[in-house]
């Protein structure tokens, strides 16, 4: 179907969008390749029985409601997990609120009054590691029996390797924590990106030759601070930049913001939405002499993201 179709379901809301879908279940967080390798598997699915494919998700990421105070790098908050799902192919997603009513329910319960009552499945796709209900106590062995029992198909997917590695979010995190964006996109299947909407600053980089698009990030966010090179989205305009993650040690250490210059653009961006995709690592934050020694530095900076976008080539976050 064109993506002006899909649908997003939130909660047990009444009605008849995505019922009798075939479903690939799961958190979805950077809807990476792996999760990419079970969605495709849920449309095959769907496509041989004539039914429509979704997503089955839960907001916020379960991690989140068991530890809250435990902060959580999410690659991909709910806006952008929606829009990569759409991209996929399929028909809508549903999303279900992770709170403590879903968390205490048994694994039983969970097929009967949400897999079958409400949404009728007529399939579903899981990770070969996915458990589900109170205490985790549904296996994907129980889901197909279950399925035997109410008569829908089960299919598990193994996991995905990636030079003998399983494609997963941890690895993910962690290759943005340490400056590794191309590692983390060869295991999402394209550039790590952040949407959000461009704030005022302190002006400084209009004043050194250089204004920045500020955005300010989730707090949880545990990308290496640095400077990257950078491709972002305008509307419907991409634009290739440079931009500095973190606490700017040059001036005041203050708050964490990214900070974007965009290439060849001309106009005010405050207020607007735009999504910044990480192509590659630069260097860390620094300190330089004087202003003059900085702006050298900001035109060397330059050069090399265009150098590191040129390389990288038209790639873009599929959204």
């Amino acid at each position: 179907m064109p993506a002006q179709s899909f649908q997003v379901v939130h909660g047990f809301a009444p009605g008849d969008a995505l019922r009798g879908s075939t479903v690939a279940i799961g958190n979805f967080d950077g809807v990476h390749r792996g999760h990419k390798a079970v969605i495709a598997t849920a449309l095959a699915r769907a496509r041989g029985l004539g039914k429509p494919a979704a997503a089955l998700t839960f907001e916020p990421h379960p991690r989140a409601f068991f530890n809250p105070d435990e902060p959580l790098f999410r690659l991909t908050p709910e806006a952008a997990k929606l829009r990569l799902l759409a991209a996929t192919g399929l028909d809508g997603a549903i999303v279900l609120a992770f709170n403590a009513e879903l968390a205490k329910l048994t694994a039983e319960d969970f097929v009967a009054r949400v897999l079958v009552e409400r949404f009728a499945i007529s399939g579903a796709a899981i990770g070969f590691n996915f458990h589900f209900g109170a205490n985790r106590a549904g296996s994907p062995d129980f889901l197909q029996a279950q399925g035997r029992r109410y008569g829908f198909a089960v299919d598990i997917v193994p996991p995905l390797l990636d030079r003998g590695q399983p494609v997963s979010s941890g690895p993910i995190r962690a290759a943005l924590a340490e400056g590794r964006p191309q590692d983390a996109a060869e295991f999402l299947g394209y550039p790590w990106f952040v949407s959000g909407t461009v704030i005022h600053g302190d002006k400084r980089g209009r004043e050194l030759g250089f204004p920045t698009a500020n955005l300010r990030l989730d707090p949880a966010c545990a990308l290496r601070h640095g400077i990257y090179a950078v491709r972002v989205a305008v509307g419907a305009r991409r634009y290739d930049g440079v931009a500095s993650f973190g606490r700017r040690p040059m001036f005041d250490n203050g708050a964490v913001l990214l900070e974007v210059y965009l290439f060849d653009f001309a106009g005010e961006l405050y207020g607007a939405g735009i999504d910044v995709a990480f192509i590659a690592w630069l260097r860390e934050e620094a300190v330089f002499a004087s202003a003059k020694d900085l702006m050298r530095q900001m035109e060397d900076d330059s050069r090399l993201a265009r150098e590191a976008l040129a390389r990288a080539g038209n790639i873009f976050p599929p959204i």
